[in-house]
């Protein structure tokens, strides 16, 4: 027996692994990748498979017949091999219809030409057989077209081959095999036919099938061993790379593996010479990074970053492990949540902001109630009076009753407009309009609508502020704070008493004084008047009540106008209660002054 036949049984076996990669490409046929190498492989397994019997045939005629069962795959295999390079090393998109139709023009031309040589010979020259090895070979001369399609397979190749040596080069470590692996399994069929071409070895056969061999054996390692049909790699990487979230990979020895295109626009260390450094040296200015680093167990944790965006990051350290669950190395996955932040912080600010409108509201109803009940309670003492008259059967003061009680009614409908009116305007929250504003006017209006609460009292009133005295300062909020304070002196202030009302400029404030005669002020309550969570009401010298809220109101609005407020008290002697308020812009600086009180 004549070695051809043990040659034509290896060729057979040849062509069962390469139909075995046939068959596990299918079961992966979801991928455009195992598409594109089972079809190579299936072109493969017609070579080798023609040629098996080929190499045993005894006739012109049937070795022409095996050759043409050859050309079923031969024309096409080198274009099929090239579209799965180009899946491979992530170039997809260049995998469309218009090319690969442009691409299948000359191996249709092979093939049509070698299947119609008898015509035109422009395919092979001549075909004769050679029986110096002892069994028939058929000695073929080559034409043009099948230069032609030589030609065309190795200038695929070539280009197909150097993509697979760029992706080598650029892959990480943990890649490099499975490439090595597809660019060694590439070059089985290749480089076997460039050697029987080149003619540097003689050899009667041709070898170029049993390259298919030689492939069959390192492309079933790297799909056991690597998985290749179901991850690959270039694509994976192309995954990694368009990745929003930022992605780092680290061993065990906590050394940079890799990372993704987002962590180098978080991490502006990172670059191409960062892979393999430690990451004590990578994340150096990174102390919130590094300290989850060296834990070593899955954690996540919410940081900000240092660096000119200022942007927060969720991030989570997770431990890679193998099949033995084994553990070889770390990720951390960082993902931008500052949009997420700032959403929370305008969710508390929000909060924050309507806390404050609701309370302020409350004392907005609290400054209505306070600023309406003093004029209301006179009215009731002149009903009662009137009343009086009326029983008494005497209407001497009847007339005079009746004009105090309109005046006072005129007065107190103002009052509740003007009040209204401020309040409509608070709705969405303090609103502060300063302007100049003249102080003695505002101390009349005040005087003006309590003039019959101190009338009733015998109380005088004496107002030393000059005129032209202005103040920069919102004028709802200046005739509250006045009115409050006139209003506390009169409640405070014995029958028959006075209460003195004095200005005084001082550098770029004027500070107004209200001193009465009342009572004043114990030590124990001094300490606590004007602080936030005073709401204690003290009865007046003749029962008059409050709600406590009248100096809070005071205080703040004085605070928000630029000023303060402050008092002095003297146990059964009197208060004097000071505030100050800025000057108009263009007021000139007056050197400070201690006649009326505390700077």
């Amino acid at each position: 027996m004549t070695y051809n036949v043990y040659l034509s049984a290896l060729l057979m076996a040849a062509t069962c692994c390469s139909l075995l990669l046939v068959y596990l490409c299918f079961k992966r046929r979801d991928l455009p990748i195992a598409v594109s190498y089972g079809l190579g492989m299936l072109t493969g397994s017609f070579y080798s498979f023609g040629y098996a019997f080929e190499i045993i045939s005894t006739s012109v005629e049937h070795i022409r017949f095996w050759l043409r069962v050859e050309y079923i795959g031969i024309p096409f295999g080198t274009v099929l091999w090239f579209i799965m390079v180009l899946q491979y090393t992530g170039r997809q998109s260049w995998v469309r219809p218009r090319n690969i139709a442009l691409l299948m023009i000359v191996p249709l031309i092979t093939f049509t030409a070698h299947n119609t040589n008898e015509w035109h010979h422009l395919f092979y020259s001549s075909m004769t057989l050679n029986n110096t090895e002892g069994f028939p070979l058929v000695t073929l001369i080559k034409g043009p077209l099948y230069k032609l399609h030589v030609l065309y397979s190795y200038s695929f190749f070539i280009v197909g081959m150097f993509y697979l040596l760029q992706m080598f080069f650029r892959a990480v470590p943990r890649m490099k095999m499975q490439i090595a692996l597809m660019i060694i399994g590439s070059w089985g069929p290749f480089g076997f036919t460039l050697i029987y071409l080149s003619g540097v070895i003689y050899m009667p056969i041709d070898i170029s099938p049993f390259g298919f061999l030689f492939s069959g054996v390192f492309y079933m390692w790297g799909i056991y061993q690597f998985n290749m049909l179901r991850l690959a790699p270039l694509a994976l990487q192309q995954v990694f790379e368009s990745m929003e979230d930022a992605v780092i990979i680290l061993d065990t020895d906590n050394s940079l593996t890799s990372f993704n295109r987002s962590a180098k626009g978080i991490v502006s260390e990172l670059n191409n010479k960062s892979t393999g450094q430690p990451a004590v040296q990578v994340f150096s200015a990174y102390p919130l990074l590094l300290e989850m680093i060296a834990q070593g167990d899955d954690s996540a944790s919410r940081i900000q970053l240092a660096g000119p965006d200022g942007n927060f990051y969720n991030v989570h350290l997770s431990l890679v492990r193998n099949r033995r669950l084994k553990v070889v190395g770390k990720m951390l996955l960082l993902r931008d949540v500052t949009e997420a932040v700032y959403a929370e912080e305008q969710l508390r600010d929000n909060a924050r902001q309507l806390s404050e409108l609701n309370m302020f509201k409350d004392r907005m109803f609290s400054v209505v109630a306070h600023d309406i009940r003093d004029p209301l309670a006179v009215l009731v003492n002149l009903m009662e009076l009137l009343e009086e008259e009326m029983q008494a059967g005497s209407g001497d003061h009847d007339e005079e009753l009746l004009h105090e009680m309109g005046q006072q009614i005129q007065n107190t409908f103002a009052l509740v407009e003007v009040l209204l009116d401020w309040f409509r305007s608070q709705r969405e929250g303090m609103i502060f309009d300063p302007a100049e504003r003249d102080l003695a006017h505002a101390v009349q209006a005040g005087l003006r609508l309590l003039r019959l609460r101190s009338d009733t009292k015998q109380i005088q009133i004496i107002s030393e502020i000059p005129a032209e005295s202005y103040v920069y300062a919102d004028k709802e909020m200046l005739d509250l704070i006045i009115r409050n304070l006139l209003s506390n002196a009169i409640k405070f202030t014995y029958r028959g008493g006075n209460i003195r009302l004095k200005a005084e400029r001082r550098e770029r404030h004027m500070v107004i004084a209200v001193s009465d005669t009342g009572g004043g002020i114990s030590p124990e309550q001094a300490g606590t008047l004007l602080q936030d969570d005073y709401r204690n009401s003290s009865t007046g010298t003749s029962g008059e009540r409050g709600v406590g809220l009248g100096l809070t109101l005071c205080r703040e609005f004085v605070q928000l106008n630029g000023g303060e407020l402050w008092f002095d008290s003297i146990p059964s002697k009197g208060s004097t209660f000071y505030f100050s308020l800025p000057l108009p812009p263009e007021a000139p600086i007056i050197p400070a002054g201690n006649s009326i009180g505390r700077e």
